[in-house]
């Protein structure tokens, strides 16, 4: 594997980590249609664990199998495929190899009325199975937030210590904070912000929105143009160390396929590292997602 300047340059800003945890973001840089470019695009399939099945698969049900989302990924040509420990190890030998996976080692689920995650997959898990990194959510504004993070900490430090990369999906929600206030422009940039000093090399967040949540950030706001989401996006990437970190973002919900392109093309031009997609994929029949998928990765390599 060859590895182009762009890529360099990106691990270059990981400083303090060792050989094989640069390898593994390489890797994963270095994998699909997006080898070499400095963007991504991940597949994850942790829905199933958040909602339930039927919400997460009905709508395609080819999608409750397992080996249905490893081919989706592998197909597309994408970066990565994250996934729960059972996901991964119903598919782990017949796609070994094929293309990096995610060990995602917390979830939610719709049962519960807490705005916290259970661990549920360990730092042994990822290596038996090969992963190149780990996932895990943080909840920042949640009564549990503290506790997430001191979780964090701990399995960062080991996975890093085994030379795996560290993923954190940092979504705001719980204590104070309002439905709107969840994709705020000063909460997103401030839970990409904090996912970053938690020590995540890759890092993602919602596609923030013009609002403003905190009374005490609406002053610090009054110079700096989020007017729209191409702007927005610049300044969540200027808040994860000023471009120094690899941040993805969500597909959000979209009816309207041409509406998630366009704010791909506006995460593209705000130097936002790619995205994250997928129920508006795994939920579309095959040949229509992997259309989408190929022309999202067209978006990012600057032909659409």
């Amino acid at each position: 594997m060859k590895i182009t300047k762009v890529v360099k340059n990106i691990l270059n800003n990981y400083e303090s980590d060792n050989p094989g945890t640069k390898a593994n973001i390489a890797r994963i840089l270095m994998h699909g249609k997006l080898a070499g470019t400095g963007k991504l695009v991940i597949l994850p399939v942790d829905q199933g664990y958040e909602h339930g099945p039927a919400r997460s698969f009905s709508p395609n049900p080819d999608a409750y199998d397992p080996h249905y989302h490893y081919k989706l990924a592998i197909d597309a040509g994408l970066n990565a495929y994250a996934a729960p420990l059972g996901m991964l190890e119903a598919g782990a030998d017949t796609f070994a190899g094929q293309i990096p996976t995610i060990l995602k080692l917390n979830s939610a689920n719709s049962l519960s009325t807490l705005k916290d995650q259970a661990v549920h997959g360990s730092i042994e898990d990822a290596l038996r199975l090969g992963c190149m990194a780990v996932g895990f959510t943080i909840y920042p504004g949640s009564e549990y937030q503290f506790e997430m993070m001191e979780e964090l900490k701990e399995l960062a430090i080991e996975a890093k210590s085994f030379g795996l990369a560290v993923v954190v999906w940092s979504y705001p929600r719980g204590g104070n904070l309002s439905k709107e206030g969840e994709t705020a422009m000063d909460v997103c940039a401030y839970a990409a912000h904090m996912a970053a000093l938690l020590g995540a090399h890759i890092i993602k967040v919602k596609p923030p929105s013009e609002h403003i949540e905190q009374k005490e950030a609406q002053n610090s706001y009054k110079d700096v143009d989020i007017s729209s989401l191409t702007k927005r996006i610049a300044h969540v990437m200027q808040s994860s160390f000023n471009n120094r970190r690899i941040v993805v973002f969500s597909g959000n919900a979209f009816t309207n396929m041409q509406d998630l392109l366009n704010d791909i093309r506006e995460i593209r031009d705000g130097g936002g590292n790619g995205s994250i997609i997928g129920r508006n994929t795994f939920q579309r029949p095959r040949e229509e997602a992997l259309s989408l998928l190929t022309q999202v990765i067209d978006i990012y390599k600057g032909k659409n």
